[in-house]
């Protein structure tokens, strides 16, 4: 048998994406991956043509949680934003910024710098035939645009959240609301990711309220950790109308299934298209994630609740969604609907894999990806 491949991964190496993934490596008595850090990338495109056309796998991880990265996507992205609307920073103005934690800054330039790098790996891709690339970085750039997947997977027969199509300012959500008979509504910046950057928007009996963590300051517009509800008419407004600036999928807002009486969703990551790893997300709230004031609920209790032909229909879903991307692994986030009458994708994330503490048959997902990785390109793990 031929030798193992070794992995390269393009990351940020003080995250702990990087760290944990070296560990899973470490665990299954394989060498550590070459590591190619974004800032690097960023700085020089041809970093990755350094290392020769031999078998490797290669592996794409966030670029997010660094704040060089973030300021290098932002110039990257000038350009092209000025065509776009929305926030506009121009490189003068990005190198001049201090980092301040949970400032967001020109979400669809930051956006569309990353589409241009991924673009330029496309082309270093194509010259190393002998790579098998584990994410391609057109899915990537297609899992970060929540227009795209929606409608895509609905092309595919799998149930997802109705869009809400022709809004482009508050007055045209209002009229567009109105047209559907819809009272609630979902609003998210169409590249955000972990509840960043997005609200629920309420209109009953003449009365307005928006749920959030986005979040005015003098200092400019912030991520915060807590959600809350606004009711006052000008800062709702104000909101909204950085959200829809900035390019968002609107969608209706559909009712939950309640476990144990509180509200619920699940990430299931799907491993070379076939769901392997599930969270359960339970909340007070109806945004669940766990960094917003959700717990991890019990997946047994989950399974209990669901009528099986419910549940068969879901994983199938998530079936669907995962092969509708050149990906080796997709986090996609599932709702089951009131009383498990039915359920509905919400969205699908590239990167939707750090999920520590949670293992099956004795492999941690890293373990489990590393795993289905060297399979897919027709070796086998040793045993550690």
């Amino acid at each position: 048998m031929s030798a193992l491949p070794g992995f390269i991964v393009i990351g940020n190496a003080e995250n702990r994406r990087v760290s944990l993934f070296q560990d899973a490596l470490e665990r299954q008595g394989l060498p550590p991956a070459k590591v190619v850090p974004w800032r690097e990338l960023l700085e020089s495109p041809a970093r990755l043509a350094e290392f020769p056309d031999t078998d490797a796998l290669v592996r794409i991880d966030a670029a997010g949680e660094s704040w060089e990265v973030e300021k290098g996507l932002l110039k990257r992205g000038y350009e092209d934003a000025l065509a776009h609307g929305g926030q506009v920073l121009a490189p003068d103005e990005v190198d001049a910024l201090v980092e301040d934690h949970g400032r967001i800054l020109a979400p669809r330039q930051g956006h569309l710098g990353l589409l241009r790098v991924l673009s330029e790996l496309e082309a270093v891709f194509r010259e190393r035939p002998s790579w098998r690339v584990l994410q391609s970085p057109a899915s990537i750039g297609d899992l970060f645009d929540k227009r795209v997947t929606s409608r895509r997977y609905a092309a595919l027969g799998v149930p997802v959240p109705e869009p809400l199509d022709g809004v482009t300012d508050v007055a045209s959500l209002r009229e567009r609301m109105d047209e559907e008979g819809w009272r609630e509504v979902f609003v998210k910046v169409s590249c955000g990711s972990s509840a960043s950057c997005l609200g629920i928007f309420r209109r009953l009996r003449g009365h307005e309220s928006l749920i959030t963590t986005v979040e005015q300051s003098p200092r400019g517009w912030f991520n915060t950790l807590k959600v809350r509800r606004i009711r006052e008419p000008e800062p709702l407004e104000r909101v909204l109308d950085f959200l829809l600036r900035e390019g968002s999928q609107v969608e209706r807002s559909i009712p939950k299934a309640r476990l144990g009486g509180d509200l619920f969703d699940c990430r299931v990551l799907a491993v070379r298209g076939e769901p392997a790893f599930i969270v359960v997300r339970q909340s007070r709230l109806p945004i669940t994630n766990l960094h917003l004031g959700g717990w991890r609920g019990e997946l047994e209790e989950l399974e209990a609740a669901v009528p099986r032909n419910e549940w068969d229909a879901a994983m199938e879903s998530c079936r669907r969604v995962a092969r509708a991307h050149d990906c080796l692994h997709v986090g996609i986030d599932l709702m089951f609907e009131e009383y498990f009458t039915g359920h509905r994708v919400l969205e699908a994330n590239a990167f939707g894999d750090l999920l520590p503490g949670l293992k099956r048959d004795g492999l941690t997902v890293y373990e489990w990806e590393i795993r289905e990785a060297l399979r897919s390109a027709g070796f086998d793990v040793p045993a550690a």
